[in-house]
């Protein structure tokens, strides 16, 4: 039984079922919002698992799905040499977002990763503390930094409204995903200019042990080649 893990609700599920759907795979959820348990019709073989799309990069890893629908930030975010244990199978042209850093709109003097490795030096040196960053992409954001030598602040863990730290005085800056940067705007932050640190959509994960006849006919059936990530 091949086991496909897809996020458990919201937008992001919808738009999982659509594009399976398109392919002549019908996922559907069971009648309560509170199972998380669902059925798969137009192929044999196959279970739904819904899950978070968190969780399903380290479900993945672990062998307990053997493909799964997840961004492509949460995946290299939560899997450090996440190819050792993943394949790419296939994007799936939605769920879009760029991971950005963002400070405040203000801050007119700070508009790259050079301005603000600058101004981050001169923050420690006034403040007596590094300057903060609320993010909750820790090696994404660490890595980025510090391949632009930006080395004078420290991340703040953030799980959720990371774009009202500013504001609340618990940050200075902050890292995260955006798709039209329309609540950035509404809390006073600006994108620093550049590519931003990741640009992220929902994609299709396939766990590398899973590789065989089985999986290779699954993805067929939907029209892709399993074999191009290995």
């Amino acid at each position: 039984m091949i086991r496909l893990g897809v996020p458990s609700k919201g937008r992001l599920m919808e738009q999982s079922f659509a594009w399976f759907a398109d392919r002549g795979v019908r996922l559907t959820r069971s009648a309560s919002d509170r199972e998380y348990a669902g059925t798969v019709e137009g192929v044999e073989g196959v279970a739904l698992v819904l899950l978070s799309a968190g969780e399903i990069p380290r479900e993945l890893a672990a062998g307990r799905i053997e493909l799964g629908v997840t961004g492509t930030d949460l995946v290299r975010e939560k899997l450090p040499g996440w190819r050792s244990d993943l394949i790419e199978v296939a994007p799936m042209g939605f769920g879009h977002a760029d991971l950005i850093l963002a400070v405040p709109e203000c801050w007119t003097d700070c508009r790259t990763l050079d301005d603000l490795a600058s101004i981050a030096r001169d923050f420690r040196a006034a403040h007596g503390f590094r300057l903060r960053i609320a993010t909750k992409y820790h090696r994404l954001v660490r890595a980025h930094l510090a391949a632009h030598e930006v080395a004078d602040y420290q991340l703040v863990d953030s799980q959720g409204a990371t774009e009202g730290t500013v504001a609340n005085q618990t940050a200075e800056a902050i890292a995260d995903i955006t798709s039209s940067g329309a609540t950035l705007r509404a809390n006073g932050l600006a994108v620093l200019d550049g590519p931003p640190i990741l640009q992220s959509q929902a994609t299709l994960f396939m766990a590398r042990a899973a590789t065989g006849p089985a999986t290779d006919a699954f993805l067929r059936r939907l029209g892709l080649d399993g074999t191009k990530g290995l």
